[in-house]
């Protein structure tokens, strides 16, 4: 999901010239746009392919989310890129991994790198969008079934299963099995891998209530820093955000709330110390309930 391309000839200062571009992150509910906004904004801003998309969907419910996740993309991407929704080209790599067809002028609000990532699950829809390097995010609800949560849990290392193990059978339980789960997603994402990265072969060492304290990343990840955090933005939803780590100072990030109709102010945090051996100790920065 990445927009790289030169800056137009002459071209003022952009986000992209600012010292530390911030991580925008817009978690939405699809209470947030009605059906019929969601249906008609659908018709106008989606492609071809997306509109086929949307029409399979046997459930109505998953049809509104999957609307309203892809309004929202285009509807966020416009505002950073200044372009308009039904002008952005969406492509897919052969992972499957969503980008920007790169534009030959740079993009018209400055800058020439955009990268952005999506997850919906359980009603909500989690959009995170950077202007450099690269972005994963993952969203869960706390409410998933019992057994799809014992199947993930297999997924783990023997470490991972064990801490999560050591929790009360039920919602403390089912916590630790999807702060992991967020976590594995949005690196898997970040690297453009999703579930063909083994979620056995890296794992994460997890202070009790949030935060990193540790990140064993796979083998092939030779850099293997990131800056990883945990958010609960709504009670009992979790989230989960991974960046790649660079030698500069850490962005901040913005959080939004609802769909993008407006600027209104963001919730502002700064994303925490990169992480990536076990003998890391400090624990991320967290992000308490709103």
């Amino acid at each position: 999901m990445t927009l790289t391309a030169p800056g137009p000839p002459g071209a003022g200062p952009g986000p992209d010239h600012d010292p530390v571009p911030p991580v925008t992150l817009w978690l939405c509910p699809n209470d947030a746009l009605p059906p019929t906004v969601a249906g008609l904004l659908a018709e106008h801003w989606l492609d071809d392919r997306e509109n086929a998309t949307a029409a399979r969907f046997l459930f109505e419910r998953d049809r509104r989310q999957y609307l309203v996740a892809h309004t929202l993309v285009r509807r966020a991407l416009a505002l950073e890129a200044g372009l308009g929704e039904a002008e952005l080209v969406i492509w897919r790599s052969s992972r499957g991994r969503p980008f920007l067809q790169p534009l030959p002028g740079g993009l018209p609000r400055g800058g020439g790198h955009l990268d952005f990532n999506l997850s919906h699950a359980g009603g909500y829809s989690l959009l995170g969008i950077v202007r450099r390097q690269r972005v994963g995010v993952d969203v869960e609800c706390l409410d998933r079934e019992a057994g799809a949560l014992e199947t993930i849990l297999t997924t783990f290392t023997p470490q991972e299963q064990h801490w999560a193990a050591q929790a009360p059978p039920g919602r403390q339980r089912d916590r630790r099995v999807l702060r992991l789960w967020t976590l594995k997603e949005a690196y898997s994402k970040a690297r453009g891998l999703g579930l063909g990265l083994p979620f056995d072969e890296f794992a994460f060492t997890l202070d009790d209530d949030r935060g990193v304290l540790a990140f064993q990343p796979p083998a092939d990840d030779l850099g293997g820093r990131w800056r990883l955090l945990e958010l609960e933005p709504v009670p009992g939803v979790l989230a989960a955000v991974a960046l790649p780590a660079d030698e500069g100072p850490a962005p901040r990030l913005e959080l939004h709330q609802g769909f993008p109709w407006d600027r209104a102010a963001p919730h502002t945090i700064v994303l925490p110390e990169p992480v990536n051996t076990p003998h890391h100790t400090a624990p991320a920065t967290a992000f308490a309930p709103l």
